[in-house]
């Protein structure tokens, strides 16, 4: 509970914060309050929904958690609703519902499990998503994706639906910079002490945290150096922990985009409290 008390209190610090900076050429469809500008519709979307939630004591993606035996098929969104839920809805429809209402967006490739792929009838009914399967690692995941996405994309959009919480605006900021560098990934100054140890038991050394940033998703990426850091890393069989990672080991800049710290992963039990309690504040603040 203290964990929770301390994020409704960081909540309550940054939550009214709105990013200012100009939107790059893209803008959300369902926002009556924002003109959407005129731009080509070029960015393909990777949407990882691969992973099993150990953390959350299940047996089946995070995003998905069964909360009754299971059922067939279902056949529409409330059907759905048997799976875990933020604010009314399966955490995986968060991100899905954001990326398609996005303008620019072309495509937006599912990575998931074959045998879950029935329970998203009604997006697949957009002629922009697509399938991709899950690999053994985030790396073969995020390759799957790629493959299947449009060759005429001019940048890929890797989010991780374990992170419902990102917000418009910030997925304009990392989609400008990426257009900008070629290679951009949303982040926040780390703000907690960091202590180094070598054997888990005692502190080695204490971190210099003014150079630390937590790198959270999107990572937009142009999708031919994404391809080029791939062969790379298949070459000389390297293992990277998030998608950047595969830019740095081509020695090239990767812009970090400042974010916001409620984009948290909801990978606990506790994390889907705290997430329903910003979702919470931001739904007052609309109304306001």
């Amino acid at each position: 509970m203290m964990y929770c008390k301390l994020f409704a209190l960081l909540i309550a610090s940054c939550g009214a914060f709105v990013a200012r900076s100009p939107l790059p050429a893209i803008a959300p469809r369902r926002c009556a309050a924002r003109a959407a500008p005129t731009a080509a519709a070029d960015v393909a979307v990777v949407l990882l929904a691969g992973g099993v939630g150990s953390r959350m004591k299940a047996d089946r993606p995070k995003q998905r958690v069964a909360r009754r035996p299971r059922l067939p098929p279902p056949r529409s969104h409330a059907d759905v609703r048997r799976f875990l839920e933020l604010a009314g809805k399966p955490v995986l429809y968060h991100s899905l519902d954001l990326f398609l209402g996005l303008e620019g967006v072309s495509s937006l490739v599912l990575v998931i499990n074959e045998q879950y792929r029935g329970e998203f009838a009604p997006y697949a009914a957009d002629g922009r998503v697509t399938f991709a399967d899950p690999g053994a690692e985030r790396q073969d995941s995020v390759r799957s994706g790629l493959d299947a996405c449009p060759a005429d994309a001019a940048l890929v959009c890797i989010h991780d639906a374990a992170r419902p919480l990102v917000t418009p605006e910030e997925i304009f900021k990392v989609i400008g910079d990426a257009r900008d560098h070629g290679a951009a990934v949303l982040g926040v100054p780390v703000k907690a002490t960091v202590k180094e140890s070598d054997d888990g038991e005692f502190v080695l050394r204490t971190v210099d945290r003014s150079r630390l940033w937590e790198v959270h998703t999107p990572q937009v990426i142009k999708p031919a150096l994404l391809r080029e850091g791939f062969d790379k890393v298949a070459k000389e069989g390297l293992e990277v922990t998030d998608d950047v990672s595969i830019i740095e080991q081509l020695g090239l800049p990767v812009k970090l985009t400042l974010g916001e710290y409620t984009n948290l992963k909801v990978t606990t039990p506790d994390d889907m409290v705290v997430a329903t309690q910003i979702l919470d504040q931001r739904a007052a603040a609309a109304a306001n």
